[in-house]
């Protein structure tokens, strides 16, 4: 069986680095990728949209990155217990207009023994904003180390 370390039962020090992992991953944009950290099985609740198996939520971030642009994600754990941890999150992207927005949500993932998410929900607000009111500027990809997380940018 193929693993996904840090494995559950998550402490605070473990749960912090999954969602760091997870982050790092979504950051790539690359669908394929970000997929295998998921159960074959998986069930995703994303916005109205319902995944079942890998191969579709791989669909569905496929279909995700084709409209939200220049995409650039930050999350942070909210809470965590044994196999579950929540986090609370936000993006900024552009669509096909270079119209600029911030989304906002908030995850409940639960994943198996081997380390794989099994269920992610997510709720997701997306809110337009002004290219001037953009926080994230790293360059695409991996947020730097030292780039502030959701705290301390006061969201």
């Amino acid at each position: 069986m193929e693993t996904r370390p840090p494995l559950p039962p998550f402490t605070r020090e473990t749960a912090l680095q999954k969602i760091r992992l997870a982050e790092d991953g979504w950051n790539t944009r690359d669908p394929a990728r970000v997929a295998l950290a998921y159960s074959e099985d998986t069930r995703w609740r994303n916005r109205s949209e319902f995944a079942v198996g890998r191969p579709a939520a791989q669909a569905l971030l496929q279909r995700k990155w084709q409209r939200e642009l220049e995409y650039r994600l930050i999350k942070e754990l909210w809470a965590f217990e044994g196999h579950r941890i929540a986090v609370r999150f936000a993006y900024e992207w552009h669509d096909e207009a270079t119209n600029w927005y911030r989304s906002y949500g908030n995850e409940n993932w639960e994943f198996n023994a081997a380390g794989l998410m099994t269920h992610r929900h997510a709720s997701i607000n997306d809110l337009p904003i002004a290219q001037a009111d953009r926080k994230f500027f790293w360059p695409l990809g991996r947020r730097p180390d030292d780039h502030p997380g959701l705290s301390v940018l006061g969201m």
